[in-house]
């Protein structure tokens, strides 16, 4: 079977997993910020928080950010379900907006009318959809003084329009990675922060592990010995272990051979499907291309057109060998959230509606061959003619 999506693991990151595994330390040892001091260097940023996954990186900015009961974020309603909750996790309330066609990202449009009828909006969670990084500059010239958190969790090795890497925020107070195998490096499972503040930064670090602060000069009670520390606030342990640091170090160090073969990838699809009527890849100028993390190879297909659902056209696919997905149903279409657990507009969304009507995630992955793309390919084209 030929995944959309898997880790790229070598005897480098096993060999210094092994080797962290024998040392001294397992977790909140060096490895961790070695790893976090890496990371920092590679995406010119000063600060980057490890924790335990992508979801406790949105929860844990959202609460450095200060959102609480009844406050108001926004974001795009085409993103993983995470990116919406974090918030709730707060007590703050989340709006859905539309996207916009071209970059698949929350549409600029619409935020501008949406913080005009909605001044009190605290947060803008833009979401820089299969590795592309949209108009940021746009987007923090309408957002004003609002906090702003990047989802970034598809986007790392990325580029804004500036060329500055995706993560520095330059447009940004934080954003946020995810880890996850499917994404642009692994750490098995982990996520990061990264911000340029330093009380932002004070603030994560802290959140991270149950909300205890173990510098003497910071403590609020007489100091009672040298194992003293101090709980200040409500935080979690959503560290990340330094065994997976260790992993991300060597999958740091990949990165651009990892984003050079899914360019390769990508431009071998995009000139393979060109010319076939009723396929259309997203994203797929050469200026987005270009500087995008490429984290998803998605497509708009017709379906309606070669006489066949997307559900029948995905199971002879699987039957083929080719496993595809779709990314992402819309959030304004989950029970969860049409009970009233976000602000939703459903004359809103015609953007995302059409988008989800014709997507599919087909195969990328630095492990993918020429000759799998080319049988990727093939049946694609082959199932669809089949049917027409």
């Amino acid at each position: 079977m030929i995944p959309y999506a898997k880790q790229s693991i070598n005897k480098d990151d096993i060999d210094t997993v092994v080797d962290t595994l024998c040392s001294e330390w397992l977790t909140q040892g060096p490895k961790l910020e070695e790893f976090e001091s890496a990371l920092a260097e590679k995406i010119n940023v000063k600060h980057v928080i490890a924790v335990s996954n992508g979801t406790a990186a949105l929860h844990l900015a959202c609460l450095a950010a200060g959102l609480q009961q009844d406050d108001l974020a926004v974001t795009s309603t085409l993103t993983f379900v995470a990116t919406v909750n974090a918030p709730k996790y707060c007590g703050a309330n989340t709006a859905l907006l539309d996207i916009d066609p071209d970059t698949l990202g929350l549409s600029a449009d619409k935020l501008q009318q949406f913080l005009t009828l909605h001044p009190e909006t605290k947060v803008i969670l833009p979401v820089h959809f299969a590795g592309l990084a949209q108009g940021m500059e746009i987007l923090k010239s309408i957002s004003g003084n609002r906090i702003i958190i990047e989802d970034a969790a598809h986007a790392l090795g990325g580029q804004y329009e500036n060329g500055k890497p995706v993560g520095c925020c330059e447009y940004s107070d934080m954003a946020i990675f995810s880890f996850h195998p499917v994404k642009s490096i692994t750490t098995a499972e982990g996520g990061a922060i990264t911000t340029n503040s330093d009380d932002l930064a004070m603030k994560l670090r802290k959140l991270r592990s149950h909300g205890i602060e173990s510098d003497a000069s910071k403590f609020t009670n007489d100091e009672h010995g040298s194992w003293y520390y101090e709980q200040q606030e409500l935080g979690f342990n959503y560290r990340l272990s330094d065994l997976h640091a260790a992993l991300g170090l060597t999958q740091l160090d990949k990165l651009e051979s990892f984003i050079k073969r899914r360019r390769e990838i990508t431009t071998r699809y995009d000139n393979r499907f060109k010319d076939v009527q009723g396929i259309t890849p997203h994203q797929s100028l050469d200026s987005q291309r270009n500087r995008s993390g490429l984290h998803l190879y998605t497509v708009a297909i017709d379906f309606e057109k070669y006489n066949t659902t997307r559900d029948s056209f995905m199971k002879k696919l699987r039957e083929s060998g080719i496993n595809t997905q779709v990314h992402y149903i819309p959030v304004h279409k989950q029970p969860y959230h049409k009970q009233g657990n976000v602000v939703i507009d459903l004359n809103t969304y015609s953007n995302a509606e059409q988008y989800y009507l014709q997507t599919l995630s087909i195969p990328l992955y630095p492990g993918l061959t020429d000759n799998e793309v080319e049988y990727v390919v093939g049946k694609i084209i082959n199932e669809l003619n089949n049917r027409e």
